[in-house]
């Protein structure tokens, strides 16, 4: 199973999509996959279903971070690279969909009202947000497999 699968199984097993996405790429990060489940928790739905960014989002920016980002003695450049590699992923994500925003990507649809949710069930948006965390998968192998200077081709 490759990491995109991976990541949309951990999905249909009721993990959020920043859980999911995280998930897959612990063991590549050196991260627990059990840590990873439990940083993302309070990062689906959006940041805990108030449908900010979606979770499929800020889940690949937490393994953007991981990868490439500024540690504790380390130089700013590592830090500007991290962001550039983020703008990246957020214009690849926002181009596709149109923005990375949970309640624009889900229609509107309102997770924390029970009607919201049972609208979620009943138009099987599930799929999109299935959708949401392959492309954030897909995105970040783009960003993984580039050249180390800094830039995306």
């Amino acid at each position: 199973m490759n990491r995109t699968e991976n990541a949309v199984s951990k999905f249909k097993e009721g993990f959020n999509c920043a859980q999911s996405v995280l998930y897959s790429y612990a063991d590549e990060l050196g991260l627990s996959k059990d840590l990873a489940t439990r940083i993302a928790t309070g990062f689906g739905g959006g940041m805990g279903r108030k449908q900010e960014v979606c979770g499929a989002v800020t889940g690949a920016l937490m393994v953007i971070g991981l990868m490439y980002g500024r540690g504790d003695g380390e130089g700013k450049e590592k830090q500007e690279i991290t962001y550039s590699k983020v703008q990246f992923f957020i214009d690849s994500f926002t181009n596709e969909f149109g923005t990375v925003n949970c309640k624009g990507l889900l229609n509107g649809c309102r997770l924390l009202d029970p009607e919201g949710q049972k609208a979620f069930k009943e138009n099987k948006l599930i799929l999109r947000c299935h959708e949401y965390v392959r492309a954030s998968c897909r995105i970040l192998d783009q960003i993984r497999d580039a050249d180390n200077d800094g830039r995306i081709s």
